[in-house]
């Protein structure tokens, strides 16, 4: 029985220890016995042993008298612990039983209670890791749609213009009377802005949206990061192998696979199984990682004849060439 002077009440399946209170029956009956051989013992050398004894006679007289008392209480004692054992053996079991049926219900019933904490611990490693990129990625979408808008404006007013604006002959689009994209600005844009207030980033970005080729391979690139960021993979992240510019001229120069193995240089593992699964049960994910291979595929057929080995290898190095070593080794690229 519980503590009588506890009125919580017992939860089910919860073992109540006895309360120790007075003394148990094995130990009353112990001290029965006890008493019952003393008086015997003693009534039978009061009644029978007057005659005298010596040292020896009065050695065997006291263990005549008290050996049977301490048989009698050793028993006792075993008793006693025995049926301790049995209670905290019991008590055990039952404690036992409590906490599997607990982790049942739970498994049950709250499965994702569990992983909260992971879960929760997972997230912030992302939201620190992802700072850079999201910011960067949010100016470029916002700086696509002011690009995308600004022709529109115009349109309206565009047959009460004077004659001083000379058109184009023959339909040649205004674009083609943009001067070249630099290499320098096509590999600042393709790394994409570091910060919010990285302006020469930035600037390289407009220009390069201004050329189509390198417009949609960033459009393209842009698409990846951010899918691949849902999954936590950030290109940040990823330390590739970084190869010679000589295998970068072979794979512009239509070379695949394992002849250009050296490209697919990211190592990590847990990056290389998330990109995998996602590309074999996400459809979206593995058509914008096909089109994104397809034209970087292209851009660097472009890029590579006119570089330099230092701009083969500033190339390399960004955070795009890093997205297509990782999907190009998924893809089978390098195989």
């Amino acid at each position: 029985m519980a503590d009588s002077n506890d009125s919580r009440p017992t939860p089910i399946g919860t073992y109540v220890r006895p309360a120790k209170g007075g003394a148990t029956g094995i130990e009353i009956a112990a001290a029965a016995l006890s008493v019952g051989w003393l008086m015997l013992s003693g009534a039978f050398f009061v009644l029978y042993g007057g005659d005298g004894a010596d040292g020896l006679r009065f050695v065997l007289t006291m263990m005549v008298v008290f050996m049977p008392v301490a048989m009698i209480w050793v028993a006792a004692t075993s008793a006693r612990a025995s049926r301790v054992m049995r209670e905290e053996s019991a008590r055990l079991h039952t404690a036992i039983d409590a906490i599997r049926n607990a982790y049942l219900a739970q498994a049950q019933a709250g499965r994702g209670d569990r992983t909260n904490g992971s879960i929760a611990r997972k997230l912030d490693e992302i939201v620190a890791t992802q700072r850079k990129t999201e910011a960067a990625m949010a100016m470029i979408t916002a700086q696509r749609a002011v690009d995308s808008a600004a022709p529109a404006a115009p349109t309206a007013p565009a047959a009460a213009q004077p004659e001083d604006q000379p058109t184009l002959s023959l339909g040649t689009p205004a674009d083609a009377l943009q001067p070249p994209l630099s290499n320098a600005d096509f590999i600042r844009a393709l790394n994409f802005p570091e910060t919010a207030e990285d302006a020469a980033g930035f600037a390289a970005l407009r220009r390069a949206l201004k050329d189509r080729p390198a417009a949609q391979l960033i459009q393209a690139a842009q698409d990846v990061l951010t899918l691949l960021s849902q999954d936590g993979i950030y290109m940040d992240d990823l330390r590739p192998d970084m190869a010679r510019t000589e295998i970068w001229r072979a794979f512009a120069s239509g070379a695949r696979g394992r002849e250009i193995a050296a490209l697919g240089g990211v190592r990590d593992r847990s990056s290389l199984a998330l990109t995998a699964g996602r590309m074999k049960q996400d459809p979206i994910f593995r058509d914008a990682a096909h089109h994104f291979l397809r034209l970087f595929d292209r851009a660097v057929a472009r890029f590579a004849p006119e570089a330099s080995d230092s701009e083969l290898s500033d190339l390399a190095n960004t955070r795009s060439s890093r997205a297509f070593m990782l999907l190009g080794r998924v893809a089978g690229t390098f195989d």
